[in-house]
């Protein structure tokens, strides 16, 4: 027993060892990378080093003589030999800085994490801000400017995911460059056609049972025809939240309405949690504030950039107003992400569907190493990737029932063993 005691404190000081070795090297190696301004530990519940370091990214990586920006880029080390994963995060990254953080699939693969916070989000934002440069090829940019400098430090297998806008974003990053990860999968991720694209409107006629469409539309309804109770409701709870809007609040009232069933679906929501149409005001307002609530409609609201990206290239959905004409105060909801989404800052924004084309043809005229990760339910899904005849490579998964929180442990175990399968044959 002692012999088997000491060997075991023997190999815990080994692992001891060989953890605190590349501590210092890897900072060190980090620190030395061009563009790299900084460098600092933060503390991991699962790996043995993480650091935050702010990189230098040109504006307009066309125009480099344009200025440049730092960017915030959060590594996580699982080992010098393990796989890389990129996550091309469509947003800010504070959450990244978390003890606790940790990718799905970095720990399905036990791979070192390379997180890239989005151009125009938080820490990685311009100054002075100019909405010009925020472009997808620009990010795109930024993520081959990472990757060829830690490829440096991680000369294995590297793999590229994101989730939602996240995934929107790998997708468009693999477009680009094609050749800078072996492979990719991209969770919940749109391919939106228009800056309102009517695919999500027809999907949310048929999703769900006519049970639960019917549940659904029958609150909204109730709420507009309670017009009179709800505006003091809502005026109230704007106040205590400080939200101002660039649209009177009868018309934010709308717009929570018609952004209900969306939400609705969009995180899985129970239809036991919708209240009867007897309810008091207060239940059916507290409903709707929880699932659609004003705050995003509001001028403040923190991810601004990304209505400048949707009106820009990257979409968004329209609202179908066809069932609640008769109760609504606005007349249409065309244009509306110009009309109220988009930042006092930023200047008019015609959409450019390039950007939709050139993923699609990508996918279209290639076969790359890809798995899409997809909710049933979900309305983003409506605008999911075609499935193209004669691709080995390209593949779709659909939790069934799933909704915008699908992900690889959520599949059922066929699917879910069907993906692991290709992941592990893929990193051979």
């Amino acid at each position: 027993m002692k012999r088997i005691l000491h060997l075991f404190f023997f190999t815990l000081l080994l692992w001891a060892a060989a953890v605190s070795l590349p501590a210092s090297e890897l900072k060190d190696r980090l620190s030395q990378l061009k563009d790299v301004a900084g460098v600092e530990a933060l503390e991991s519940d699962h790996f043995a080093e993480k650091y935050v370091l702010r990189i230098t990214q040109p504006l307009d990586h066309r125009r480099p003589e344009l200025g440049s920006f730092t960017q915030r880029v959060v590594v996580a080390h699982a080992g010098f030999d393990r796989p890389t994963l990129i996550v091309t995060e469509g947003y800010g990254g504070a959450y990244a800085l978390a003890p606790r953080y940790r990718e799905e699939l970095s720990e399905l693969i036990n791979a070192n994490i390379v997180f890239v916070e989005h151009r125009y989000f938080l820490e990685s934002t311009p100054q002075p801000l100019n909405w010009e440069y925020l472009t997808a090829e620009n990010s795109a940019s930024d993520l081959h400017h990472v990757t060829t400098a830690l490829k440096q430090i991680y000369p294995g297998k590297w793999v590229s995911t994101g989730i939602s806008k996240g995934g929107q974003t790998t997708m468009i990053y693999r477009a680009y460059f094609p050749d800078d990860v072996d492979f990719s999968v991209p969770y919940v991720a749109p391919l939106n056609r228009a800056v309102e694209d009517d695919r999500q409107e027809a999907f949310l006629r048929k999703v769900g049972t006519r049970k639960e469409r019917k549940q659904v539309e029958r609150f909204q309804l109730e709420i507009l025809k309670r017009r009179e109770a709800m505006l003091p409701l809502l005026e109230s709870f704007c106040a205590g939240k400080g939200l101002t809007f660039k649209i009177p609040l009868a018309e934010v009232l709308d717009y929570c309405v018609l952004e209900y069933s969306f939400a609705f679906w969009q995180w899985g929501t129970s239809s036991a949690l919708i209240p009867p149409p007897g309810s008091d005001d207060k239940t059916l307002f507290d409903h709707l504030a929880a699932i659609s609530g004003p705050d995003y409609f509001s001028e403040t609201q923190p991810n601004a950039a990304f209505f400048v990206q949707a009106a820009r290239e990257l979409g968004y959905y329209g609202y179908d107003v066809k069932p609640f004409r008769k109760y609504l105060a606005i007349k249409s909801t065309h244009g509306y992400v110009s009309h109220i989404m988009l930042p006092p800052t930023a200047p008019a924004i015609t959409f450019d569907a390039a950007l939709y084309h050139k993923v699609y043809n990508f996918l279209k005229d290639n076969d790359p190493k890809m798995i899409w990760i997809y909710g049933e339910t979900d309305p983003w899904s409506a605008a999911r990737v075609p499935s193209f005849k004669g691709k080995v490579n390209e593949q779709i998964y659909i939790q069934p029932r799933g909704s915008h929180r699908a992900r690889i442990g959520s599949m059922p175990e066929e699917m879910k063993g069907k993906i692991l399968a290709r992941i592990e044959a893929w990193l051979q």
